[in-house]
């Protein structure tokens, strides 16, 4: 996945001069020790901070090892001007963690880093700095290699956030205002946007005509989908040209920014005016880490992206579609999985879900929806062909989603469930989902908060770590799926 960054995390040591220097260089050796042994890279800074100057001599150590991520590690009670400083200083998500007394010497080897942790966090806050502080984070060399190792992901995330830019072509589909963006959120999270015409895109399309390397395209298209996927081989100069398109757009338009995510708007001009629908090609471009949500759904890459990022995986974008029906849940879901019918609902989309998360019977089919609408009564399916259909397949996911609201206040949510292996007998890529309490989840998260009714998909539980994104990157109300011991606020007790 080439579009999403590469951590190289760094170490520093601090030491407050009353205590012993030795405890902290000892203690962060054993860490490095330990990560090593976990085969987590970790950059041990030979400067140990005990004043600003030191400071200065790390951060740029650091720095010039080519680090973009750090740690930094309270052996002893720490330094707390200089240590908070280094957020400052240095360009990159910072994580802070203390030594726990280890040997059982309280006289010479006891360094107070339990204290020392509070006054640190105290100090970041009073200069209004970011760090990641891990939920317990005072521990043995062991238990910090292994916060480190949680970090990686919430780090990737938030750098990459740091250097994206969301390029849309648009504008949204008429009275879709469920995927309406307002951009100053964007902003306040440091991601950059460009927005486009339909038009600029069809120009750019037809100038890649004949472009050469379409059939090489092509040839990997066909791979991809097997003999039984490929359901329209004719199509796919077509969708290879827009692939091309888009790509080069990418790289084109990418500017001052090292990462690139496109929500574009996919009907109902487009299959008209392009001869196809992009679902495949969509679907092909978040395989390697660059989402394209549909109907300009801004916030839905921006979702996509951080998943991808946390996951370093393939990620998708579908619609909270439909409820299961009550006999499919009773023939297919009862008493065979723990969950009630209000935990169920499909998740849906025209066919942008990454080949490699459906099941094996995918294949490249038509948009039922856009053929009645736009293509002659009783004809075969023409333009409207393109999408990837099938059933997604059967394992653990989270849905979630970041999204700004019409006040422009930044907020989220994050459930963890899964994909049930039980046949949808519907079109589009779909599949039966389920998540504990989700009928209290829809009723008291999505459609009390005004939630758009896309969300983003990973696969995988990584709500822990997508929590851990949210939060650092400021977002204040972050739900999830309450048991029914806790009510949401708005929960009717009497109900």
């Amino acid at each position: 996945m080439k579009n999403i960054p590469e951590v190289k995390l760094g170490m520093i040591a601090v030491s407050r001069d009353c205590f012993i220097i030795s405890l902290s260089e000892s203690r962060r050796a054993a860490i490095a020790e330990a990560c090593k042994a976990k085969k987590a890279e970790i950059y041990e800074c030979p400067v140990t901070v005990e004043n600003e100057l030191d400071m200065l001599k790390a951060v740029a150590d650091v720095k010039a090892a080519g680090c973009n991520a750090l740690v930094v590690f309270l052996g002893n009670f720490g330094p707390e001007t200089p240590e908070t400083l280094i957020a400052k200083e240095f360009d990159g998500p910072c994580m802070f963690a203390a030594a726990a007394e280890g040997d059982g010497d309280l006289i010479n080897g006891r360094g107070d880093a339990y204290c020392g942790m509070l006054n640190c966090s105290y100090n970041l806050g009073m200069r209004h700095l970011k760090g990641y502080i891990p939920e317990y984070p005072v521990g043995t060399a062991d238990e910090i290699a292994g916060m480190i190792a949680g970090f990686v992901p919430i780090a990737r995330a938030i750098i990459g956030v740091k250097n994206l830019k969301i390029i849309t072509f648009g504008p949204r589909p008429q009275d879709f205002f469920a995927c309406n963006a307002p951009i100053k959120g964007l902003y306040e999270l440091g991601v950059e946007i460009e927005e486009n015409s339909e038009l600029d895109l069809l120009v750019s399309y037809r100038k890649h005509a004949g472009d050469p390397r379409i059939d090489a395209v092509c040839k990997d298209m066909a791979e991809e989908l097997g003999v039984g996927g490929n359901s329209y081989p004719e199509m796919l100069p077509r969708m290879a040209q827009f692939e091309l398109t888009l790509l080069d757009w990418m790289e084109e338009h990418k500017g001052a920014r090292k990462y690139v995510v496109f929500a574009d708007k996919c009907w109902p001009a487009f299959p008209e005016e392009f001869g196809f629908e992009p679902c495949f090609v969509n679907s092909r471009l978040a395989s390697r880490g660059i989402p394209v949500a549909c109907e300009v759904d801004i916030y839905g890459a921006l979702s996509e992206y951080i998943g991808a990022c946390v996951s370093a995986d393939a990620v998708t974008i579908l619609d909270i579609n439909n409820s299961v029906p009550a006999k499919m849940w009773a023939e297919q879901i009862k008493g065979k999985y723990d969950y009630a019918l209000t935990d169920t609902f499909m998740g849906f989309h025209c066919g942008n879900t990454p080949s490699c998360k459906m099941c094996a019977d995918r294949a490249v089919k038509y948009q039922l929806i856009q053929h009645r609408l736009l293509e002659p009564e009783g004809s075969d399916p023409d333009f409207t062909r393109g999408t990837l259909e099938g059933d997604i397949a059967a394992g653990e996911i989270t849905f979630y989603r970041l999204q700004c609201d019409s006040d422009g206040v930044l907020r989220s949510y994050i459930a963890e469930g899964e994909v049930l292996p039980v046949a949808t007998t519907s079109f589009g890529g779909i599949g039966v989902f389920a998540i504990r309490e989700m009928g209290r989840f829809y009723r008291h998260v999505l459609i009390q908060k005004r939630y758009p009714h896309h969300g983003a998909v990973a696969f995988g539980h990584h709500g822990k770590a997508l929590f851990e994104v949210f939060k650092f990157l400021g977002v204040g109300d972050i739900a999830y799926n309450q048991p029914k011991s806790l009510p949401y606020p708005t929960e009717n007790p009497f109900a």
